[in-house]
Formats: C-alpha cells, sequence, structure tokens
C-alpha cells in the first residue's frame, strides 16, 4: 500500500531522530516503555486462590496477639510465625534465605511483661548489586478489641493476614526469579502492640548502613467494599510522605523546601514509580497516591522506616470498614462484627499483590537511582543544565531526564540523553518544571528518578 506524505514525513522523522541519539539512546527508547516479559509473568503467576488459602490458614491459629500462647501448635503467635517460617522455605525452594529475627521486649505501653518479638524474614538475594535491599512486609499479629486481650478469637483476616499473604505470595512466586538487587520479603511482628517489629529490624538496618532502596508494607488491603456498601475494586491507596516532621531539617529537606520540592522527597518519588510500574502491568488497576505519611489516628509499618531515613509507603484498601477492624467477633444489632475471612475480597487482594511485585521487580532489575544529581544554577538562562555521578552497572544503557509541571504530581514527559554525564534540556526553564534524572539499563529497566538538588558553589 502507498505511504502519503504526511506518514512518509513521519517516518523520515523518526529514523533522523534515531540516527540523532547515540546508541544507547536509541536502544532505551524503544524499551521503557514496553512491559518486560519477566515482570509479566510474576504478575500473572500470583494466584488469589493460594492468597485465600494463606489468609484462612492465618485465622485458623485463633488469634495471633503479640503476648498469646507460643508454645502450642496449632494456636497463637508462635505456631502462626513457625507455620510462616515453614512455608516459605518449602516454597522458597532453597533460593529463600528465611530466619527468624528476634529480640525480647522488656514492656511498654502495650506490652504488660517481657515478650519476644520475631519477624519472620525472608531474602532472595541479587545476583549482581546484592547489596542494594527492596523490603517489602505485612504484620503477621492480630488484636480483639482490647489491645491487651492475648486470648479471645483475633481472626485478622484483613488486618493484616491479608497483607502476610500477598507477601508470602510474592515470596513463592519472585523465588523463581532472579534479579540484580535484593528483596527482602517480611513477615513482622507486634503492629499492633506498637510497630515493635518494624522498629527492631529498621534499626539494625540503619546501624549496619544497609542500603535500602525502598520500602513497601501491606497493611488492610483485603477488602473492596467499604462499611456503606459501596465497592471499589480497582484502585488501592498508596500512603507517600513527603517533607518529614523532624524537629531539625537535614540540609536535603532544606533544599527540597527552598526549590519548592516538598513533592520530591524519596518517598514520592519511589510512589511515582510504583504508580506508573503498577498501572502498566496490571491494567484497569488505579494506584492512587496519598500524599500523606498515613491515614488520621492510625499508622503502619513503614513508618519505623521513614524515621530511619528510608524511602518507605504503605498500600491500604480505598474503602475500610471498621466493622471489621479491632473488633470482638459477635453479631451486634443484627450486624456481623470482626475481621472474619469471609469479608476478604481475595481476588482484589490478588489485584494489589500484582502491583506490589511488578514494582518491586521493575526495582530489583533495574539500575540504582543516580546519585549527586545537581541543578546548574551559575547563570540565568531559559533552558534547564543538570549534572549527576555516573553508575557503575555494567549493562548501564544511559539516562533518562523526566519532567512535569509544578502542579503535578506525576511525570509528564522525558527523554533519553545517552551515557552522559551532564545535560542541557533547551527550552524548559528548571523555574516552570520539576525534574528528574534516571538510569537506564540496556534492557530498558529503568530506575527511580532522583531529583536535582542546586549545585555547590
Amino acid at each position: 500500500m502507498p505511504q502519503s506524505p504526511l506518514t512518509h514525513s513521519v517516518l523520515l522523522s523518526i529514523t533522523l531522530l534515531a540516527f540523532a541519539l547515540p546508541a544507547s539512546a536509541q536502544i532505551a527508547e524503544l524499551n521503557i516503555n514496553e512491559t518486560k516479559p519477566q515482570i509479566t509473568k510474576i504478575v500473572q503467576q500470583i494466584s488469589a486462590q493460594r492468597i485465600d488459602s494463606y489468609v484462612r490458614k492465618l485465622v485458623s491459629f485463633h488469634t495471633r496477639h503479640t503476648m498469646s500462647e507460643t508454645q502450642s501448635d496449632t494456636v497463637g503467635i508462635g505456631a502462626a510465625r513457625r507455620w510462616i517460617k515453614a512455608e516459605l522455605e518449602r516454597c522458597g525452594a532453597g533460593q529463600l534465605d528465611v530466619q527468624f529475627d528476634s529480640y525480647v521486649e522488656a514492656g511498654g505501653r502495650r506490652i504488660s511483661k517481657p515478650t519476644e518479638i520475631v519477624n519472620v524474614v525472608a531474602t532472595l538475594k541479587g545476583k549482581t548489586d546484592p547489596g542494594r535491599y527492596y523490603v517489602v512486609s505485612g504484620h503477621y499479629d492480630s488484636r480483639a478489641t482490647d489491645v491487651m486481650d492475648a486470648t479471645s478469637f483475633a481472626p485478622g483476616a484483613n488486618d493484616d493476614a491479608s497483607g502476610t499473604a500477598a507477601v508470602m505470595e510474592m515470596a513463592c512466586v519472585m523465588a523463581q526469579h532472579r534479579f540484580d538487587a535484593s528483596i527482602v520479603f517480611m513477615a513482622v511482628a507486634a503492629e499492633e502492640q506498637g510497630l515493635y517489629g518494624a522498629t527492631h529490624w529498621a534499626k539494625q538496618a540503619r546501624e549496619k548502613n544497609l542500603n535500602i532502596a525502598g520500602m513497601f508494607t501491606n497493611d488492610i488491603i483485603g477488602s473492596s467494599r467499604s462499611e456503606h456498601g459501596e465497592i471499589d475494586n480497582k484502585s488501592v491507596r498508596l500512603f507517600a510522605e513527603g517533607i518529614p516532621a523532624v524537629k531539625e531539617l537535614p540540609d536535603a529537606t532544606r533544599n527540597l523546601i527552598a526549590t519548592g520540592g516538598e513533592s520530591d522527597s524519596i518517598s514520592r518519588q519511589l510512589a511515582r514509580h510504583v504508580k506508573e510500574t503498577g498501572e502498566r502491568y496490571v491494567p484497569g488497576f488505579t494506584v492512587n497516591i496519598i500524599h500523606r505519611r498515613d491515614r488520621y489516628l492510625r499508622g503502619g509499618d513503614h513508618i519505623p522506616f521513614l524515621e530511619q531515613g528510608y524511602a518507605a509507603l504503605r498500600f491500604t484498601e480505598p474503602n475500610e470498614d471498621f466493622h471489621h477492624q479491632h473488633q470482638n467477633v459477635r453479631v451486634e444489632n443484627g450486624v456481623q462484627l470482626g475481621d472474619l475471612p469471609e469479608f476478604v475480597d481475595t481476588d482484589y487482594t490478588a489485584n494489589v499483590a500484582r502491583v506490589n511485585a511488578a514494582a518491586l521487580a521493575s526495582l530489583a532489575l533495574a539500575p540504582a537511582a543516580p546519585a549527586q544529581v545537581q541543578m546548574k544554577t551559575s547563570q540565568l538562562e531559559n533552558d534547564t543544565s543538570m549534572r549527576w555521578d555516573a553508575n557503575t552497572e555494567a549493562d548501564l544503557a544511559g539516562y533518562r531526564i523526566v519532567w512535569r509541571d509544578t502542579t503535578s504530581s506525576v511525570w509528564q514527559g522525558g527523554v533519553m540523553v545517552g551515557n552522559v554525564l551532564s545535560y542541557t534540556v533547551k527550552g524548559k526553564s528548571k523555574d516552570n518544571y520539576f525534574f528528574g534524572v534516571q538510569a537506564v539499563d540496556k534492557d530498558g529497566n529503568i530506575s527511580v528518578a532522583s531529583y536535582p538538588m542546586p549545585e555547590k558553589k
């Protein structure tokens, strides 16, 4: 079929552009927006049926209260954690390093006696950059109405067997694949008593100077129905902190504020990547970034990671039903109360798990985010010039610059600039846009964006 003059012109322009770009830029531009077969396979392997079986097994322990029975094989938190560990060892087939991470909490506002707090931690070691970690968690403890009640039936199906089951399913599926960076799958304890398990692990990570490049917690991801009967099974909330609420601001945070980058914290950059990746691999499902640390009066296991200076996010269903959270199981005025498995929509939970898995795989396959990105500010100009330090990955293809309007929460444009360490974006003023720099490998895997700070004089 003969080409129209317009079609021929467009093809010619594309061809000329391809020849004008460096070879590395051509490779990455062709691949960055394509779905990757490995990630697609991981997403397809996530099973709602297995997630349902994990939720029901966790509920079967009667209570998983932090101070509940530890010697029984069928009741209490001890039996639950031993089952989680055994299941991860079984499905990990030698690829997951599964360990108990424990310490004794002497006591506190919600801990009435010295209590062993035990996290179940499964690590999938990266092959080329094992020292860069991505962490995903759910908390396996549960509670009744009275947070100190360690014996009553506390099924905790949605809060948070749903998150724990999603993390277990991701671990079992992703153990069959290999990644550049390491992924840590955690079932953490004592969330309901005060985030003790996550706090212990996050503090240890900081003391060891671990490079935690991103952390997700999945807490209350099991229901698509609100207490008013509204159904939303097509979206999830992703809570992402901006400027941290600390007494003394570090220099990096001061620079964010000074340049109007309150929405360009490391957690917000991570959230943008999760949204873009998750929505690409789970079509029809929306990741709604909530510009807050967490909900009012509530908190989750991402917070200890934020407090240690790591990028951390929380996944939570769009509309919570408080009849099925922190409630003794009972019927009152004809209404069933309690966090029972019949109120968990595991098809919905599986989609949240798929978003998590796609984002984790994308991050762990991609290069690290560029370091020391600086905006050149030595002269007045209507262009935007940036520079950055070189990445060390052997398969690095180059870098990509992205931008968005100052009123937009997501990236709106981008261009591959090749394997260079500085670049000037012509015709786009740093005064009018927010910019970021991403690293891209030869397979088109792309990093989180790094926000440029004003250059050091």
